[in-house]
């Protein structure tokens, strides 16, 4: 489900912007506190589309990708949607 839905931001991305080239990673597995889990790369002919796309990018998959993280802490551990 989170893959079709990075397709879809790829196409929405593609359509909105002049952006010759697009990459988006989210990780799986384990991610320490403060590692990257999310990577996000961009080309284009004008620097001011290859700025705005990733923050446009960055936004839709906080607010419309089904991506679940399990927190653990030493008292427990805990399921949670990412946001």
């Amino acid at each position: 489900m989170a893959l079709s839905e990075f397709a879809s931001i790829g196409r929405e991305i593609r359509e909105r912007w002049n952006i010759e080239k697009l990459t988006i990673v989210h990780r799986t597995g384990s991610v320490e506190v403060g590692e990257i889990s999310d990577f996000i790369a961009v080309s284009s002919e004008h620097s001011d589309e290859a700025y705005k796309a990733p923050r446009y990018i960055i936004e839709e998959l906080k607010s419309s990708v089904p991506i679940w993280k399990k927190e653990v802490w030493s008292g427990g551990e805990e399921w949670v949607q990412g946001s």
